[in-house]
């Protein structure tokens, strides 16, 4: 992995690689919890954009198991880990996003707000030349996980001190009105623990970023 680009060195970097080939460019870009993925992709779209590259954005917690299914499952605990996401669905849209042929295609998005994924609130156009897919385990080296990164032309994981994400898990978890006890007990119970193993159980990414 080279060192750590920033996040405007990232979008130059994009750009030019994007620039330089015809058809859609699907990047990965990978991370723990409250590392800043979502304010990077943010970023990323806008600058892209400008630079005249027709954007989207793809984001993993789309793929949130319903909380049923969880309660079913046993599993409402730990949402948020791999075992919580459906794996395989996400892989079979991103095999359709991937190709040079797709149409205008649907995608699922994450309310947090609700705790729920809304089927569908998303259209990735035909026209999409930059396909920017966030999440934690994109680089997973475990199945299922692992069948995703052959899908990407490009790989970046994100570099965040890990004293960083706790103190922005909090502030998530605050900001959404839980008590202070309980979104202590979500970050050491769950938020930590899946960034461990993001930071442990991740393959090596092409770029590596600082979200600092």
């Amino acid at each position: 992995m080279s060192s750590p680009l920033t996040p405007e060195a990232l979008g130059q970097e994009l750009a030019r690689r994007a620039g330089a080939a015809p058809g859609r460019m699907v990047v990965a870009i990978a991370g723990p919890p409250g590392a800043g993925k979502s304010t990077l992709v943010d970023q990323l779209q806008a600058a892209l954009r400008a630079d005249g590259l027709p954007t989207q954005i793809l984001p993993m917690d789309g793929f949130h198991y319903d909380n049923a299914i969880l309660d079913a499952r046993g599993l409402r605990h730990r949402k948020g880990a791999p075992e919580s996401f459906d794996a395989c669905g996400l892989i079979r849209l991103l095999q359709a996003l991937a190709s040079p042929e797709a149409p205008d295609i649907a995608v699922p998005v994450f309310d947090r707000a609700a705790d729920l994924s809304r089927g569908s609130a998303r259209i990735i156009p035909a026209a999409t030349r930059v396909l920017l897919v966030e999440g934690n385990y994109l680089l997973l080296d475990r199945a299922p996980w692992n069948a995703l990164r052959p899908l990407a032309d490009v790989t970046a994981m994100l570099d965040c001190p890990f004293e960083v994400l706790e103190a922005r898990l909090m502030r998530r978890w605050l900001a959404l009105g839980l008590p202070e006890t309980e979104a202590r007990a979500r970050v050491e119970g769950n938020d930590l623990p899946n960034a461990r193993l993001v930071l442990t159980e991740s393959a090596p990414a092409a770029l590596s970023v600082s979200t600092l």
